[in-house]
This record gives C-alpha cells, sequence and structure tokens, in this order.
C-alpha cells in the first residue's frame, strides 16, 4: 500500500537541507577550528544519513505481500526507523561527547568567528524551514490530541523521527551558537568544548525517545483504538451475530492493520452465512480504514472470551 506522499516530502526536504548543512558546518569547522562547529557538522551528517534509511524504509514498506510477508512489508520502517534511532546516539551523541570531552581537556581558541556565525545562520534558515515541513504534515495528521499524545501514538514514525530530529537540530545550533560567541566574549575556549557537550545531551535524549517509539512499533502494538470500535459497533449490529465479544488488532505498518474479532453467532447459523457475515463487517470496516488488510474471527462464547483475557491479566 502505498505511503502518503507527505511523509516522503517530509524526509526529502529534510534530506535536503540536512546535506547541505552538513557540508556548510564542516568547512566552518575546519576553517575555524570550533568544536561545536565540528560536532553541528557531524549531527547533520548523521540526520542526512539517517533521512536515506528513512526512505529506504518507505521504500520497502511499499512492497505488496507475498508468500513470504501474508501481512506486508510495513514493519522494514519501524526496523530502519529504530536504526536510525541508534546512528542519533552512536554517532551523533557519541561523537559530539567526544569531541566535547577532548577540546575541554585540551582547549584551543577557535579562529574565523564571522564564518561560523553566517554558516550558523544559515544552517538555522535550513533546519528551521525542514521543521515547519515536518510540524505542517504532523498537525495535519494528529488530529484533536497534543503533540505528545501524537507522538506516543502515531504509527508513522517517517514523519515523527524528523521532527524530533528538526527539533533537536535547532537546540544543537542555539547551544553552538552560544558556546561559541561566549568562549570568544570571555576568551574561555573551554565553552566551546562545554557547547559540545550540551549538543551531546540533546541527541542523546532525541536517541532515547525516538528508540522507545519505534521499538513499541518494531515488537507490536495496537492501532487506534477507533478501528477496534468500529469493528464492534458493526459486529453488533449484523443480525447473524449474537454478540460480540472484543477486538484486538495489531499494527503491522502505517498503513497495514490486522485484526481478530472474538464473537458469538446465532446457533442456527450455517457456513455460508457466517463467512457472509463475517465478508460484511470487514467490507463495512474496510470503507472507513482501509489500513485494515484482513479480519480473523474466533467463534467463542463470552464467558471463554472473558477467561482467557482473564488469563492475560486483562479482565475486561
Amino acid at each position: 500500500m502505498a505511503k502518503p506522499s507527505g511523509s516522503r516530502l517530509v524526509v526529502y526536504a529534510a534530506l535536503v537541507g540536512n546535506l547541505c548543512i552538513a557540508i556548510a558546518k564542516f568547512v566552518a569547522a575546519g576553517l575555524s577550528g570550533s568544536s561545536a562547529m565540528l560536532s553541528e557538522g557531524v549531527h547533520s551528517l548523521v540526520d542526512t544519513t539517517n533521512e536515506l534509511l528513512l526512505l529506504y524504509g518507505l521504500h520497502r514498506a511499499d512492497k505488496k505481500p507475498d508468500t513470504v510477508h501474508p501481512f506486508g512489508y510495513g514493519r522494514e520502517l519501524y526496523f530502519w526507523s529504530f536504526i536510525v534511532a541508534l546512528l542519533v546516539f552512536a554517532a551523533g551523541a557519541g561523537v559530539s561527547a567526544y569531541e566535547g570531552i577532548q577540546h575541554i581537556r585540551n582547549p584551543e581558541p577557535a579562529t574565523n568567528h564571522t564564518v561560523s556565525y553566517v554558516v550558523l545562520g544559515i544552517s538555522f534558515l535550513f533546519e528551521a524551514g525542514s521543521w515547519w515541513v515536518a510540524l505542517r504534515e504532523f498537525r495535519t495528521t494528529k488530529g484533536a490530541m497534543g503533540y505528545f499524545e501524537a507522538f506516543r501514538r502515531s504509527k508513522d514514525p517517517s514523519t515523527f523521527t524528523v521532527l524530533l530530529e528538526d527539533s533537536a537540530a535547532l537546540l544543537g545550533l542555539a547551544f553552538a551558537a552560544i558556546g561559541l560567541a561566549a568562549a570568544q566574549w570571555l576568551d574561555m575556549p573551554v565553552l566551546d568544548g562545554v557547547a559540545s557537550l550540551c549538543i551531546a545531551g540533546v541527541l542523546a535524549l532525541t536517541a532515547f525517545l525516538l528508540a522507545r517509539e519505534t521499538k513499541g512499533l518494531l515488537v507490536g502494538e495496537p492501532a487506534h483504538p477507533s478501528v477496534a470500535r468500529r469493528i464492534m459497533a458493526v459486529a453488533n449490529t449484523d443480525a447473524d451475530l449474537r454478540k460480540a465479544n472484543g477486538v484486538t488488532t495489531m499494527q503491522m505498518g502505517p498503513d497495514q492493520v490486522v485484526a481478530m474479532l472474538s464473537a458469538e453467532f446465532e446457533d442456527d447459523r450455517t457456513t455460508p452465512q457466517i463467512e457472509a457475515c463475517i465478508t460484511r463487517i470487514e467490507q463495512a470496516v474496510k470503507h472507513e480504514y482501509p489500513e485494515l488488510v484482513a479480519l480473523f474471527v474466533k467463534p467463542q462464547t463470552p464467558e471463554v472470551f472473558r477467561a482467557r483475557r482473564a488469563a492475560l491479566g486483562d479482565p475486561e
């Protein structure tokens, strides 16, 4: 199933911006000798690699279901998003922390401050533009939820990863500018290294948040509760069904959901009638939620259903 074009637009915008910024920052770091600028260059280079990995994940997630992966390849995006989180921590935060510690131990004053300030200003404009594209796309999908709640519930890591990375990048630029200016005005080059450590801290926190969310998606999370509610509502109005006991859903990818319905059918219904009932329920729900790729139905009495849920620690 094709991904929304907005997700790719967000990643492409971030890719172009980060690539240009990384080149400019490394040039400025080479000319000035600034530790914070070098950390920022590494940061942007890691972000550029991350966007390439996200694009690869989006491409892989588009593959159609086959005999090897009957529910599609949606979790490919979750896997590569988790790799992105590891890269942010290992390559971004790790290198920035190392560079900061080295500069604190052996502080050397930076030179060519004007070049660094110009690059930081240009980088801020690029990052702000990429951040705005990601924020605008995220706002179209979050609905009435708050930003943090939407981040926790989002099933599409491509958008929230870029938004979080760009937010970290803007904060990192602020630390780099403050550290560079303070080192220059106070004649304390050690502050340049402190700025690198601050950037490392921002990246480490970003990596933790990304890893936590993508790990949940990769291991398996339920779909949005509205999908289960709609399946229950449709099932309980079907004449061939005595009672819908409950629904369990699994998010297989940003646009791929599998659902399991526990239901008790009327005793006198034939197999063809039961099959037709299941088809009606599935088609009705798919009309509103096309991401539903499969609906499995387990014939059960309410008592058996409650007993099995209780055994899982969920008496409801």
